[in-house]
């Protein structure tokens, strides 16, 4: 099992505050903007005697009001096709569980998020990774790529879009191309869309479910954590018009009792957040990744392309080795009191080498600590001994 590349530097990060450094957190997807009031006003109005379990699949009223929620991005459900997790890991280990035996397959474009590879291990399933790069924007690999690795072991193929970590965001020809390939092989599709609110170009949002043919094969993640800022409530869903794959996710969902209640409630309560607060995060985040690709590719050596999604970008720097120099930030290096915490990207490959003079970068503080955030990182790689430049 590997360790997270977005938390395993944690206790580095408290030594250094209790040294009284103070540490940006470049590091983890945690909004700092205010979960919605609509949300917080029923956490604080439960009024119920009795904090019950839930249904394991989740309380039906929130999985109808989340079927009008999918229908304004033109996903057509029912409150069947909808199971509540805690959280998207859940989705995603519940989708590995209930999909692949050990020693199953599935293809997986890198950078991807960390914890997908975890929950492979815990299944006892094989990421088989095909690489994107920054000099192409992280653009999805050849197609051909993905058919050279399907054998009679593939079962799947997973897709975070818009992408963690790097900000990408697949076009209508390149899901068409994954669609084909799919159709073609019989294989699920797992497609992890939780920043789907957060969508930078004039392109269309393509989801998964709206690929025609393969809607049997489709398993849709998703969670409320990032659209409301509420990674603490640990509420997500997992998504199949595949009803034997529903059966089988269900076991796992009655083996574990119930998704979190008090979360449900609140998420539930968010669905009603008025249309501002998508309108206000959603401008906020474009002015800080239009604020920070300005500042990271002013830095010497630095490059980041300009992600078009999501809330993340991956940008190379001039250094000999991402966890060496992500480790010296908190153990050895600050500036006028203050260092930066970020995610070595080499923990978002499975490839041993690579992504190891690449960061990820979460723009989730405000532009001011942003901005203050990228000054450090400047003066940490000029400080840097392994600094290499090219």
């Amino acid at each position: 099992m590997p360790e997270s590349p977005i938390r395993r530097l944690a206790p580095l990060a408290e030594d250094a505050k209790r040294r009284g450094i103070k540490v940006h957190h470049l590091n983890i997807g945690q909004p700092d903007i205010e979960t919605p009031e609509t949300g917080l006003a029923a956490l604080r109005n439960i009024d119920r005697k009795i904090l019950e379990y839930s249904p394991s699949d989740g309380i039906r009223s929130l999985r109808e009001k989340l079927v009008g929620y999918y229908d304004q991005y033109q996903i057509k459900l029912s409150a069947d096709d909808i199971i509540i997790t805690a959280g998207g890991s859940e989705a995603v280990l519940f989708a590995f569980l209930s999909c692949l035996n050990p020693g199953d397959e599935i293809i997986v474009p890198e950078p991807a998020y960390a914890n997908y590879m975890a929950f492979a291990i815990s299944t006892g399933a094989v990421i088989r990774p095909i690489t994107s790069t920054i000099e192409e924007r992280f653009a999805l690999p050849p197609i051909e790529k993905f058919e050279e690795l399907i054998n009679p072991r593939t079962k799947g193929i997973l897709i975070c879009n818009p992408n963690n970590p790097t900000g990408y965001l697949y076009t209508r020809k390149e899901m068409n191309l994954i669609r084909d390939l799919v159709k073609k092989y019989d294989l699920f599709l797992f497609s992890d869309e939780v920043y789907r609110e957060f969508i930078y170009t004039g392109s269309p949002y393509i989801s998964a479910c709206h690929l025609e043919g393969v809607e049997e094969n489709v398993v849709l993640i998703d969670s409320v954590s990032k659209r409301y800022s509420e990674c603490g409530i640990r509420i997500g869903a997992l998504i199949t018009k595949n009803k034997n794959l529903r059966n089988a996710v269900m076991k796992l969902c009655q083996a574990r009792l119930s998704p979190p209640l008090i979360g449900q409630i609140v998420a539930e309560a968010s669905i009603d957040t008025p249309r501002s607060y998508a309108i206000h995060t959603y401008e906020e985040y474009i002015e800080r990744r239009n604020c920070l690709i300005d500042e990271l590719n002013k830095l010497p050596g630095v490059y980041s392309p300009i992600p078009m999604g999501a809330f993340y970008t991956v940008a190379k720097l001039p250094i000999d080795d991402c966890d060496r120099f992500c480790e010296w930030c908190l153990r050895d290096f600050s500036y006028e009191g203050e260092t930066v915490m970020l995610a070595p990207a080499s923990g978002f490959y499975s490839e041993e080498g690579l992504g190891r003079n690449e960061v990820r970068i979460a723009y989730v503080i405000n532009r001011q600590e942003l901005k203050r955030a990228i000054k450090i990182l400047g003066k940490a790689l000029e400080a840097y001994p392994g600094r290499v430049d090219e």
